[in-house]
């Protein structure tokens, strides 16, 4: 035993706590990981290092967590995943900011209280299309899996009774064997004080079971893409033309579906990400301050035959159960990866701590290793603290804080720009792609008491975590599979550091909105 550890230091696994909402999935891979799970009759109440559970935290809550504690929720996020809420502060927003920077967003009235102006907007939009119909969607402003939603063209079928959101409804949407589908994209906020989003490069694509039909908009399994509804179709376990059987594919097979019709799915993944930055800078402002916390959140995005990507909803606490093959590749991996980021994370907020550790305090040292006890995870996945400058001033990564499974190049990342071609419309469905198979992490145990998730991974790693402040200094732009899009330049990184200067921010997406655009349009030129 080291004479800096203190006794037992070495004997006691993390420990993670649950309630009766916990997603099995999430207990199974940390008990993986080498964690233990909290046990009240045995353990001080405050003996645990990650509590995770469906429901949110209490403030009380919040403002109690220890140094070595991490909750899975942030206060103040549900103004992002309350679909009424998250209407009001995008159309704030756009009133701030302009409409065309929000126009991922489909028109959307909250009911009761814009009942008037929807009347108003169907009755002008009815004369203007003549004879031709106009769509609409109505979906309850707190349930989920698809629960209450209705579609309708007529205004005599609208019917309501709690607090709903209308939207225009999405008629065109781009169809994969005439199956209406729709993205589940993950992102972690690991805090707003300041803002730091991560993107995670795979996911989910999930299917209508019935071929996509305006003539019948009582048919849930031709329109509402929820699994939850589809599972129980008559068409679920069928071969479905292009898509086979189930409802969902993996992120990775759907961007190989798009390549090979020539689609620019970078420029699709950049349109996304913006689409994302934009959604969570609309609450971050007022969201409070809160420390040792993270969210995990899904953003549904549908994308029309125009390739342009649309924010349906975000969801809080994203489904975790593993129905599908595709479930247990990208679900189990999500939760690995969240781990990881957590450490990341981790290391950005105790760089001063560490130091103070190494220059003679009686913090146990982060840079012991883990003496063979529990086994690596097979990559690295966290920053270096040598890595001073993530950013390059343009907007695009510098030297790389984080390497993360060089070995292993995920098929769900937007290919490099290579040689394209013009993107058009199919004319045939191609063949299938098939998903590609997705390691599982080896058991990684963890092996210190109460103090902080990466104190015990700097011990895991061998690393010395000792960094000296430096106001350059940025979170590493890749954890396993997460990677960080904001900030994405030293402008935005400073504009969040303060306070939250939110016009700033939104010049300089504009300003790389429109080099990503330039060089799509480059390449299109040399194509042609």
């Amino acid at each position: 035993m080291a004479e800096d550890e203190p006794p037992g230091a070495s004997l006691k696994p993390l420990v993670f706590r649950v309630d009766e909402t916990t997603p099995e999935v999430v207990q199974s891979v940390l008990l993986e990981r080498g964690w233990s799970k909290f046990d009240q009759q045995e353990r001080n109440m405050e003996d645990w290092n990650l509590y995770w559970r469906t429901s949110s935290f209490r403030m009380a809550e919040h403002v109690n967590v220890k140094p070595w504690q991490c909750l899975n929720h942030h206060p103040g996020t549900t103004r992002l995943t309350r679909k009424d809420l998250l209407a009001k502060h995008l159309r704030h927003m756009e009133r701030l900011y302009g409409a065309p920077l929000y126009e991922f967003l489909p028109p959307t009235f909250v009911m009761p209280s814009d009942y008037s102006k929807f009347v108003a907007e169907y009755f002008k939009e009815k004369q203007a299309l003549d004879a031709k119909l106009s769509y609409w969607i109505c979906k309850p402003a707190e349930l989920s899996r698809g629960r209450g939603i209705i579609i309708f063209s007529d205004i005599k079928n609208l019917i309501f009774a709690d607090t709903c959101i209308i939207q225009k409804y999405i008629c065109n949407p781009l169809l994969v064997g005439r199956y209406k589908c729709d993205l589940r994209v993950y992102v972690c906020v690991t805090g707003f004080k300041p803002l730091t989003i991560y993107i995670y490069q795979e996911g989910l694509v999930r299917f209508a079971t019935e071929k996509f039909d305006l003539g019948n908009l009582q048919n849930s399994y031709a329109h509402l893409t929820n699994s939850s509804i589809n599972r129980s179709g008559a068409s679920y376990e069928k071969i479905k033309e292009v898509v086979g059987s189930g409802c969902k594919w993996t992120l990775s097979r759907f961007f190989s579906y798009l390549r090979s019709w020539d689609v620019d799915d970078l420029l699709l993944w950049q349109k996304i990400n913006r689409v994302v930055i934009l959604t969570v800078l609309a609450i971050a402002p007022s969201v409070p301050f809160a420390a040792n916390c993270f969210e995990l959140l899904g953003f549904d995005i549908l994308i029309d035959d125009n390739l342009k990507p649309w924010l349906l909803e975000v969801n809080y606490s994203p489904g975790l159960s593993l129905d599908c093959s595709a479930d247990v590749s990208v679900k189990r991996r999500l939760i690995h990866d969240t781990i990881e980021l957590m450490h990341l994370h981790s290391l950005r907020n105790e760089r001063k701590e560490s130091c103070s550790a190494a220059n003679g305090s009686p913090s146990v040292s982060l840079a012991r290793k883990d003496r063979g006890r529990g086994r690596d995870l097979p990559h690295e996945s966290f920053s270096q603290p040598g890595s001073r400058r993530a950013f390059s001033k343009d907007g695009t990564p510098g030297e790389k804080g984080v390497t993360a499974c060089p070995e292993n190049q995920h098929t769900c990342q937007p290919r490099a720009v290579l040689s394209r071609q013009e993107v058009r419309p199919p004319t045939r469905e191609p063949p299938k792609a098939k998903p590609k198979a997705r390691a599982r992490h080896p058991a990684l145990k963890t092996l210190i008491p109460r103090v902080s998730l990466i104190q015990a991974r700097g011990r895991e790693k061998g690393l010395s975590l000792c960094v000296q402040p430096d106001s350059s200094w940025v979170p590493g732009p890749q954890a396993g599979n997460f990677v960080l899009i904001f900030p994405f330049n030293e402008a935005t990184f400073g504009a969040s550091r303060n306070g939250l200067n939110v016009r700033r921010i939104i010049q300089e997406l504009q300003k790389l909105t429109h080099k990503q655009c330039s060089q799509a349009a480059e390449e299109k030129t040399k194509r042609k």
